[in-house]
């Protein structure tokens, strides 16, 4: 038997691919949780303005704010979505990624006992070859 796993190389392969595919996955949880912070300091900064009006034109600049904190917050929301949907992307690549690894991993821990139990084998050989030639000597040595 081989003492070299085969596919040693394919495994470290898949282990990259998997590091590349964690590395992606934390890229776009990172900005899915930017955005959702964005969101949250937006949402929390219109509650706190002052909407304290004193004439037509602070009331018209009120609307238009926060007409377009509305359409802002709507953008960041979609953004969200879209950011949910890269995760959920990201995170089938990263579990397909590890699948492959995993058993190829499980093929590397059977070579590895298999080339245990051989090894194993081969010294119990020896032994008995050692005991089997004391034995031997130890007759003829005593039929003398």
């Amino acid at each position: 038997m081989a003492r070299l796993f085969a596919l040693a190389g394919l495994l470290r392969l898949r282990h990259l691919q998997q590091d590349q595919a964690a590395g992606d996955l934390a890229a776009a949880n990172a900005v899915a949780a930017a955005n959702a912070q964005r969101r949250a300091n937006t949402r929390a900064t219109l509650e706190v303005l002052p909407s304290t009006v004193t004439g037509a034109e602070t009331l018209y600049a009120v609307a238009a704010a926060r007409a377009s904190a509305r359409s802002m917050l709507a953008e960041m929301d979609a953004l969200g979505s879209n950011y949910q949907s890269a995760v959920g992307e990201a995170q089938a690549a990263y579990d397909a990624s590890r699948a492959e690894s995993v058993s190829l991993e499980k093929l590397e821990g059977k070579h590895g006992a298999a080339v245990a139990a051989d090894d194993l084998h081969a010294e119990q050989t020896i032994l008995d070859e050692i005991a089997s030639t004391a034995w031997h000597r130890n007759r003829i040595g005593s039929a003398r």
